[in-house]
């Protein structure tokens, strides 16, 4: 669920491609990097945390140089964390100097890499990004755009990639649609970005999105668009609207503050139930909460409340973390849900540790009654194309019924919005809902 920011064309590029990863932060908290060009030199500068901590030193953004650069920040679904891993990845053959920030995750990926191994390739990560590179200097084609087309005709899976050159820019999404990826235009430069949060910020107009299995080049000579890949049946990821796009972006030509807020009100008309308070569970809760709230005509607070000094519990890589994360992250308001029954609404149960914290803590506030209310189905299965939910047995809903969740999490109640529901406001085509019922568009290949 990584973010990828790109700047055609603009002086001080690597700035704007520094805000846009701040915009993105949500995406990945675990590292990132900014690789620019002056047209002939490549700078790079990596690191492992926050934006703000990597590209914070007097001098670091002002030494990547140039009218180009891309940024990524990290959320590892594929390989380890060391800094060989964070991206941009970038390196040199014979066309000239390449970087490429990947969005998404490759389900063929290490079948073709133990084929490159066996070839004689050398790996300097275990990322699967670093294929698509390997895939591009083998290639016989003469120019890079074939090369291009032929190294992503070969694998599968999600990809939305922003790729520079010396001279120019390519945005890539895959024949499936899975990650987003949006234009933009800012003065004379051309703006790529995940979400249009990140144009928000730097103040660059949202054009539209990269179609799905486009590849979109930006140079000198303007905008093109390509269409050079097989059709597939599109299948965006509808986990996005969810949890991980930010609710102020415009995804897919959809408000997903909106979404969300009517997820809450579905919800609650699907399973109401008698109570004094909805609170949400900040802040990716929120608009569900208050839809639930509006719909059920009780009273919206927040019982919950964040400390924002700390990152997003589901996106740390360990468990450990996560555990702890829940008390670092969230404190209760006493007066708020003392002798209350309460509802409190949260987007989803991935592993269920948190959902069982967060209830112990609203009843050791006082609660007579806590009711949970997720605003997505039960995620039953694992995903391959870039959530961190790997195997099956850590998703509790794939073990347990709803009762037996409401039991481990010590609720009064608990319920999901249906999956007719959530196709009901989404839409039932174009999404990918492998997560909640288990029908994978691609199979991973181990």
């Amino acid at each position: 669920m990584c973010g990828i920011v790109g700047v055609f064309n603009k002086q001080e590029a690597s700035n704007y491609v520094y805000l846009g990863l701040h915009a993105l932060q949500h995406r990945g908290q675990e590292a990132a990097g900014i690789v620019s060009t002056d047209g002939d030199t490549f700078y790079v500068h990596k690191g492992r945390g926050l934006v703000n901590e990597i590209f914070n030193k007097k001098g670091v953004i002002s030494s990547l140089k140039g009218r180009l650069a891309i940024g990524h920040n990290r959320y590892s679904t594929f390989g380890d964390e060391s800094l060989a891993n964070v991206q941009p990845l970038h390196a040199h053959f014979d066309l000239g100097n390449i970087a490429i920030a990947h969005n998404g995750n490759l389900v063929n990926a290490l079948g073709i890499k133990r084929q490159l191994v066996n070839e004689g390739a050398i790996f300097n990560s275990n990322s699967d990004t670093e294929v698509i590179i390997h895939l591009i200097a083998r290639s016989k084609k003469t120019s890079f755009f074939e090369r291009l087309v032929e190294a992503l005709s070969i694998i599968k899976g999600a990809f939305s990639l922003v790729i520079m050159r010396e001279d120019e820019m390519y945005a890539v999404r895959d024949p499936w649609g899975f990650r987003p990826l949006s234009i933009g235009k800012l003065d004379d430069a051309v703006v790529f970005a995940s979400e249009t949060c990140a144009f928000d910020l730097i103040g660059a107009e949202f054009i539209r999105d990269v179609e799905t299995g486009e590849v979109v080049i930006a140079n000198r000579d303007g905008i093109h668009s390509h269409k050079p890949f097989k059709d597939q049946a599109e299948h965006k990821c509808v986990f996005e609207y969810i949890y991980f796009a930010r609710p102020d972006s415009l995804l897919w030509n959809r408000h997903v503050y909106s979404i969300r807020k009517r997820m809450g009100e579905v919800l609650a008309e699907e399973s109401p139930v008698e109570a004094d308070i909805v609170i949400p569970t900040p802040d990716s809760g929120v608009p569900a909460a208050l839809g639930f709230a509006k719909a059920s005509g009780l009273q919206f607070d927040f019982g919950l409340i964040r400390n924002h000094y700390v990152g997003r519990t589901f996106i740390e890589p360990s468990q450990s973390i996560r555990n702890f994360g829940v008390r670092l992250k969230l404190n209760t308001a006493k007066d708020v849900l003392a002798g209350k029954r309460v509802v409190v609404v949260d987007d989803s149960i991935v592993r269920g540790t948190t959902s069982r914290r967060i209830v112990k803590m609203i009843r050791s506030a006082g609660a007579s009654e806590v009711h949970l209310r997720i605003a997505s189905p039960p995620v039953i299965s694992p995903c391959f194309y870039g959530i961190d939910t790997p195997t099956k047995k850590e998703l509790i809903a794939s073990s347990h019924t709803v009762d037996e969740i409401r039991k481990y999490s010590t609720a009064d109640s608990v319920a999901y919005l249906s999956l007719e529901g959530l196709k009901s406001i989404v839409g039932g085509e174009g999404y990918c809902f492998a997560c909640f019922n288990g029908n994978y568009p691609i199979e991973f290949e181990r």
